[in-house]
């Protein structure tokens, strides 16, 4: 194998294929690139087991074949190269990279002993804008559970029906949801690995290009211009979230977004992060009050919003609600209640439904 290609197109290729490159394996192999050269160029494959991604650049190919080197290492060469022309050639087990005066000799391992990827029966698909998924995976993921312990919440649940699509996370303590119209064909729910997605949403770009998204019964697809993702699907009963969901509620005040956000944020500096303290809301006419006291000290603070909220008063963990305010792609939400021990919801405030967060309030000492 022998070619050679612009240094920032390698690197930002090894940077995007090694995102499913096993840290540590017991195969030697999985740590490493699969790279094949052939004469539409280079294509570089990382693969763990669980999701693959692959991504096609173009070379100047002399002489095909394939490799597999060291991801990491591969990696620190390119980048700490000059910039220019690489240019890399493979014998047996050595590969020699070059650019200008630098030059390198690293083992390389045979592309026979890498494993095969997972064979792909798609069953629908769809597309839509990758600026438009990137923005739904970012305000959804980070409700996606990090438990081993419920494997199925630690991904985000995808249902496309009758034009609009849906997404949905939940860890047990909150609950992220987005909709947007999305052209396509009625799809059966699936749930992506939160860790895919992440990737996902890297390799998108901010723009209105296409991204194709195929399912199979045990895989999920993504085709993002040159480069593909592939990933196991979650199975697994996911939480009803219709039902987990309040549909009325005794009170609603509407509030700026990055107001709130920004009084939250001021209180919360007070927070043990060791006692976990809760940050106590009291839904007032025309003004929430937010205050916290710990080891540390107490804070108080408050925004005005329109409404009331009966003097209701709830605790919440400061982080789950600054994740939601965070998230929430509106600049007037809509925080809806009932009591100080039932879930408190997020909304637009035009009640367009292109966003639901909930947070499970936290029980209170006096």
């Amino acid at each position: 194998m022998k070619l050679s290609c612009e240094k920032h197109v390698l690197q930002d290729a090894i940077s995007i294929a090694s995102r499913a490159v096993s840290p540590r394996s017991a195969l030697p192999v999985l740590e490493g690139l699969l790279l094949e050269a052939t004469d539409l160029g280079l294509k570089l494959t990382g693969y763990d087991l669980k999701k693959a991604v692959y991504t096609s650049i173009d070379a100047n190919v002399q002489q095909t074949g394939a490799a597999v080197l060291s991801a990491r290492l591969l990696f620190d060469i390119v980048r700490a190269m000059p910039d220019g022309l690489i240019q890399i050639s493979v014998e047996e087990n050595t590969a020699n990279i070059r650019c200008g005066k630098a030059e390198y000799n690293i083992p390389s391992m045979k592309s026979e002993d890498y494993p095969e990827l997972p064979d792909f029966e798609e069953e629908k698909s769809f597309t839509m804008e990758q600026g438009l998924l990137k923005s739904m995976i970012n305000e959804t993921i980070f409700a996606v559970s990090d438990s081993e312990s419920r494997p199925v919440y630690m991904g985000t649940l995808f249902k496309l029906e009758d034009g609009e699509l849906t997404m949905v996370s939940v860890d047990g303590y909150r609950l992220a949801l987005r909709r947007e119209k999305v052209e396509g064909p009625d799809v059966k729910d699936f749930i992506v690995p939160g860790s895919a997605l992440a990737d996902v949403e890297r390799i998108c770009s901010d723009g209105d290009e296409p991204i194709t998204i195929s399912i199979s019964p045990k895989h999920i697809f993504f085709e993002i211009g040159d480069t593909s993702l592939i990933s196991r699907r979650l199975e697994g009963e996911f939480l009803n979230y219709k039902s987990a969901i309040p549909e009325t509620f005794k009170y609603e005040v509407v509030v700026e977004r990055t107001e709130l956000l920004r009084t939250v944020s001021r209180v919360a500096l007070i927070v043990d992060d060791k006692t976990r303290i809760p940050i106590r809301l009291t839904f007032a006419d025309g003004v929430i009050d937010v205050r916290c006291a710990t080891v540390l000290g107490s804070g108080v603070d408050s925004c005005v919003c329109e409404g009331s909220g009966g003097a209701t008063e709830i605790g919440f963990n400061h982080k789950y609600l600054s994740d939601a305010l965070k998230a929430a792609p509106a600049d007037t939400i809509k925080v809806c209640l009932n009591t100080s021990s039932a879930p408190c919801v997020i909304r637009p405030a035009d009640d367009s439904g292109e966003f639901t967060y909930l947070v499970l309030p936290v029980r209170m000492r006096n």
